[in-house]
């Protein structure tokens, strides 16, 4: 994704050294947590700050203003995602198509469960949030080894456009982890939900209708 457009929503500095790295940290982490607890309406950077053991002062010193700090945290969160998606991609280059989809999918599982609370907030409550910087072309990347995953399945994959299945794969496992993890709907387990969509995706590379 592009910079936020909204110039209010970038950052004062960035930290450098260790000690302000550390103290963004904080910062990031304290505001997760009210978040999470508040909500964002009763989100407010004062007690972000008390939340972290920093002066507001400090915190200002880094974001100018509430949505900045939740644009960054998105940023944050978005990030962990995308690399432990990444990571499994690469990991199962090698595997069978159903160790690879397996594999994927269940990173894709705890990729949606890293602090699922967090997730649903940003998602429920926080309008207007644009993807966070290099967000499309993480997004891009994971979709290039993804389809390079499946281009080294191709005798076993009926469906003839490899774009077209990538583009499925990705969307339609994307679509129903995110509504089994965030939406946690009664009687449907996320092991179960996991397990089923591994067959959904195996079924459409590879049935023979």
């Amino acid at each position: 994704m592009s910079a936020p457009q909204n110039a209010t929503l970038i950052p004062r500095k960035a930290p450098r050294q260790a000690r302000s790295r550390a103290t963004v940290d904080a910062i990031l982490d304290a505001a997760a947590r009210v978040l999470v607890q508040r909500g964002y309406a009763a989100t407010t950077t004062n007690a972000v700050a008390e939340v972290a053991g920093v002066s507001v002062g400090s915190l200002y010193q880094y974001f100018p203003n509430k949505d900045s700090l939740i644009a960054a945290l998105h940023d944050r969160h978005g990030r962990q995602m995308s690399a432990l998606l990444d990571a499994a991609l690469l990991q199962h280059r090698g595997s069978t198509l159903p160790e690879a989809l397996a594999g994927v999918i269940e990173s894709a599982v705890k990729a949606h469960q890293l602090d699922a609370d967090l997730h649903r907030v940003l998602e429920k409550q926080v309008l207007g949030l644009d993807p966070f910087p290099g967000e499309d072309d993480s997004a891009d990347e994971i979709e290039r080894r993804l389809r390079g995953l499946l281009e080294a399945h191709r005798a076993e994959i009926v469906v003839e456009d490899l774009r077209l299945a990538t583009y499925m794969v990705m969307h339609a496992v994307h679509a129903l982890i995110h509504a089994v993890v965030l939406e946690r709907p009664s009687g449907v387990s996320v092991k179960a939900a996991t397990r089923e969509t591994v067959r959904m995706a195996l079924a459409y590379l590879t049935a023979r209708l």
